[in-house]
């Protein structure tokens, strides 16, 4: 017997299907010629997207600032397979499950070099950053452990700013609006002579709908780069993050004076250099260094514990070396190492003082048999000082038959998340860690197809994926004191359609679906948090005369939860959430923008017991030079 929930998926499955067949019938004949799209983090080489074999979400700086996204959390809005939770209102931690995997399980790249470990998180981050005005996003969705090691389990979600282009310009601009938000910008870029430039900083403050939830960051983001000769050029990259926010716990807690800091410094020199024909390489040297701060004075509701405060400093030291070469027919090998020295130190649960060495090697071949199909394969062994190794391999098949309109694609790997410091050494006076825990582990496919528009309007896609977990680390309290154990099995399982279109040139509109099964098959239940059903739309539109207008929706069905007043498992509400833009070009250098956020006033809560915030709108300016 089909159950409620899947007759609504299969309905909403034929639906999209619909809106698909409709899409693929437009031809926009009057569209400019665009250009192909190309994707790197696949490959860690620069590769048209139709030649890829990983899902891989593409956005541009230009389409995120049409699209008046600047926060990074509002990126999977408009990608496929990444639902996102936020505890509550802007500036609070932040989650992704990508393909179903753990929050823990999705590794953030930022300018080339990790953002996040199982000891360094980057929740905090990705509930307050925003984007710097020239950068990139790509997200390269299932097991990516093979060229980027641990943590890239559901996928990774690189971020990077992009060389300067074309003649220097810059731009201010300002922004205020609801829950007393009040925002500004500035921005610069472009090249001089063999050098180029980008930087943005913008510093804002909310106080969102809550008594202590005010919100205030700052970001910057700054890139250098310079050519010295036809085979060498140099560059550096800058980003901080500095956010501070009233921490009231969850709606029945209501804490009157707690408050969080996170200082977020991630910097990168690297030198790209071609020393022979067919030879390509780039080293990259970077360093990140984070500090947390969680202060809890009393009164501290709802047990009116001590005062206290944690703090977790996190160093990291990165040098990442690799190499590309193409001198072999249909070949083409990229080989690299990477090497990390990172230092922990939290005087909270735990208390954590340790120090951890990787060091990593992996190769890829590039394989093209025939002139319309495309393979890679893949190793990667990383060794660690604390746990020992962990081997991880993929690969992936992308062929383009007859008239190169559809592509058929595939791709298997494996992958592995670290246990932490905690779950190693940890000690308080009910825990102690367990110094023989092995790595998560996970194995996962999937395989789907593009269709491509003719004319280059776009793209229709669909994709069943499945991956397998393995040794996931829990608590154990039936052993005194408590530990951590590799005990427990998982699986995720789902269905991915998505549309890209371009049509009759002034139209831009993106549409996903994701069905999603995610079940921890040792205790027989359903995985939290991981909406069955997930409907994400975007359409923008210019009218001419340089009015643009867009709107967006997110829809969540589907989701079980933790109760915050219980404890108890729930069936989470479906939610609903639309939002509206706008912008005027009103002179050369003037702009006006609308924009409209959860239009609808939905009241809704991601996380149980952290309401998201209502209805609001927020007005804005922004003047070129």
């Amino acid at each position: 017997m089909t159950t409620p929930s899947r007759a609504r998926a299969a309905r909403l499955s034929l639906l999209l299907a619909g809106v698909l067949a409709a899409l693929a019938a437009v031809r926009g004949q009057t569209a400019p010629e665009k250009l192909d799209p190309y994707v790197v983090t696949a490959t860690r080489t620069a590769q048209p997207a139709t030649q890829v074999g990983t899902v891989t979400d593409v956005l541009t700086a230009d389409e995120l600032a049409g699209r008046q996204i600047t926060q990074l959390s509002g990126i999977f809005g408009l990608a496929t397979g990444t639902p996102a939770t936020s505890s509550g209102a802007a500036g609070e931690v932040t989650s992704v499950f990508m393909r179903g995997a753990n929050s823990n399980q999705t590794l953030f790249l930022v300018d080339g070099i990790r953002l996040n470990d199982p000891n360094t998180d980057y929740q905090v981050y990705l509930g307050g950053a925003t984007l710097g005005a020239s950068d990139r996003v790509e997200i390269a969705h299932g097991p990516q452990s093979t060229l980027y090691g641990g943590e890239a389990v559901g996928g990774v979600v690189s971020v990077s700013a992009q060389r300067g282009q074309g003649a220097p310009t810059a731009k201010l601009s300002a922004e205020g609006g609801s829950f007393g938000t009040v925002q500004g910008a500035l921005a610069a870029q472009g090249t001089q002579g063999e050098g180029a430039y980008s930087f943005s900083a913008d510093s804002g403050r909310t106080e969102n709908s809550r008594p202590n939830n005010v919100f205030t960051r700052t970001n910057a983001v700054l890139r250098l780069d310079r050519t010295y000769t036809a085979s060498l050029s140099l560059g550096a990259t800058v980003r901080w993050y500095h956010g501070v926010i009233g921490e009231p716990g969850d709606q029945y807690t209501n804490d009157p004076n707690n408050r969080n800091r996170e200082d977020n410094l991630l910097a990168t020199a690297f030198a790209e250099f071609t020393p022979a024909e067919h030879w390509t390489s780039r080293l990259t040297i970077g360093d990140q260094e984070r500090r947390f701060v969680a202060e809890t004075p009393a009164p501290n509701p709802p047990y009116f514990s001590p005062s206290q405060t944690n703090t977790v400093q996190n160093h990291r030291a990165v040098l990442d070396w690799l190499a590309t070469y193409s001198g072999f027919d249909q070949h083409r090998i990229t080989a690299g190492i990477n090497a990390e020295q990172t230092h922990t130190e939290n005087d909270g649960f735990g208390q954590i003082d340790q120090r951890q060495s990787l060091f990593a090697v992996f190769a890829q071949d590039e394989f093209t048999p025939l002139p319309d199909l495309f393979l890679t394969a893949g190793l990667r062994s990383d060794d660690f000082d604390t746990f020992g190794h962990a081997t991880t391999g993929r690969a992936t098949v992308a062929w383009l038959p007859g008239a190169h309109t559809v592509k058929l694609r595939a791709s298997y790997g494996t992958s592995f998340r670290s246990p932490s410091f905690l779950d190693l050494y940890g000690k308080d006076t009910y825990y102690v860690g367990n110094p023989h825990l092995r790595p998560e582990k996970a194995r996962g496919w999937d395989a789907g197809l593009d269709y491509y528009l003719p004319g280059k309007h776009g793209t229709l896609s669909a994709t069943w994926f499945e991956t397998d977990y393995t040794d996931l680390i829990v608590y154990d309290f039936s052993v005194f004191p408590s530990t951590v154990t590799n005990a427990e099995r998982a699986r995720t399982r789902g269905i991915e359609l998505s549309a890209q279109t371009t049509l009759g040139g002034a139209l831009e509109a993106r549409l996903a679906y994701t069905y999603l099964q995610a079940d921890n098959l040792s205790e027989h239940t359903r995985l939290l948090r991981r909406p069955r059903n997930t409907l994400t739309a975007d359409a923008w539109h210019d009218f001419g005369r340089g009015v643009t207008v867009g709107a967006g929706a997110t829809w969540v069905a589907g989701r079980q939860d933790v109760d915050a007043l219980t404890y108890a498992t729930i069936d989470a509400p479906d939610y609903t959430v639309v939002r509206a833009y706008a912008a005027w070009q009103a002179t050369d250098r003037l702009a006006l923008k609308l924009r409209l956020e959860n239009l609808l006033d939905e009241k809704y809560e991601a996380v149980n017991g952290y309401p998201a915030l209502g209805f609001g709108a927020f007005f804005g300016a922004e003047w070129k030079y």
